[in-house]
């Protein structure tokens, strides 16, 4: 018999779409629109890391080109002709969401950002994720890219087998010398300062993504992703994935059968009957 359970229905979550993962089963443990494809923001900047990381040391010095400096970003701006390690290009990225960050990433590994976004899409699909394209390193918004919340949960379980993307995204603060100036960095993941279970993710904003989150919480051994995408509130981002991550440790420990299931939309939590 197979019965509802917890959340009573996806409508109760007002992002476009949201999955909530075991990560160590696969098993889906709540869906909305889990394979509708939406644009991805800035949790981008996760699939520029693992392939940033594939090819260079993390110790390694750049130089910041003037295309990267002049890239529509955040604070701190990087400056043309700057030189920085990989490494604290990696927590501009990741903790800050420095889109210049990534673009200077970019051109590092492959010599221009549109030589790097067809390393980014051949690394997806070497992952087996079959519904994600990208066309820039940062998740700045145009046409033909996407991802799903399905694929942005993988892409982050794969994320952690970098042990320094694991350290950057689980870090709450951060001060970095740069120029021979201290930068202080804050993640944006709210997550990390309300849960104390978190180990990390990545946050994304555009006008067009809405709001969006991937992140990864462990608890009593088991590890759970949740990714929400397109929320228009940014509050209720937080909210929602507290929900999902609350009850999928609920029904963890209420040692209920879950089914692993493969629909491809997922209204409701499914369980087996015990």
């Amino acid at each position: 018999m197979i019965l509802s359970y917890g959340i009573s229905s996806a409508s109760e979550i007002s992002a476009r779409a949201a999955v909530l993962v075991d990560s160590l089963s696969g098993t889906i443990l709540y869906a909305k629109n889990p394979d509708l494809k939406l644009p991805p923001a800035s949790t981008t900047k996760l699939i520029t890391a693992m392939v940033a990381l594939d090819k260079l040391d993390p110790e390694a010095v750049i130089t910041v080109s003037k295309k990267a400096a002049n890239t529509p970003s955040v604070e701190p701006h990087l400056t043309a002709g700057q030189v920085i390690r990989v490494r604290d290009i990696l927590y501009l990225a990741l903790m800050r969401s420095v889109n210049g960050a990534a673009v200077a990433l970019a051109e590092a590994v492959a010599g221009s950002e549109q030589a790097f976004v067809r390393l980014m899409n051949k690394k997806v699909q070497v992952l087996g994720v079959r519904n994600t394209k990208f066309i820039n390193a940062s998740g700045l918004p145009g046409r033909k890219q996407y991802t799903t919340a399905r694929d942005l949960a993988e892409l982050l379980k794969e994320s952690l087998n970098y042990p320094l993307i694991s350290e950057i995204i689980s870090t709450r603060l951060k001060i970095l010398d740069v120029d021979k100036k201290q930068v202080l960095l804050k993640n944006t993941n709210y997550l990390l300062w309300t849960d104390d279970d978190q180990i990390g993710g990545k946050t994304g904003y555009t006008r067009a993504a809405h709001h969006c989150v991937v992140s990864a919480s462990r608890k009593g051994g088991r590890t759970l992703i949740v990714a929400i995408l397109g929320e228009p509130v940014r509050d209720y981002l937080w909210e929602d994935a507290k929900k999902l991550l609350d009850k999928g440790y609920e029904m963890l420990n209420n040692g209920d059968n879950i089914i692993k299931t493969k629909h491809t939309d997922i209204n409701r939590y499914t369980l087996k009957k015990s």
